[in-house]
């Protein structure tokens, strides 16, 4: 049986330095969060994308692939 599937392919590559870890968390969290915004708001596109701290610095890259296919299922039959 196969059925009409749609797939999104994610890669997330982050470096954060900052003073202290406690800010490198807070940095990487709310660009995490920022980044689920725009995934569930349909806002992504194919590609690579920068992630940007709240101020702009580039902190990592994002790569999105959104396909449709057919998902097939193997139920042991031949």
């Amino acid at each position: 049986m196969s059925e009409e599937t749609n797939f999104l392919k994610c890669d997330i590559e982050m470096e954060v330095a900052a003073p202290s870890m406690k800010v490198a968390e807070n940095w990487a969290a709310k660009a995490l969060r920022k980044l689920a915004d725009q995934i569930e708001a349909g806002e992504t596109k194919d590609g690579h994308h920068d992630i940007t701290t709240s101020f702009g610095r580039k902190i990592g890259e994002v790569y999105f692939d959104f396909s449709e296919g057919f998902h097939i299922e193997d139920d042991g039959q031949y």
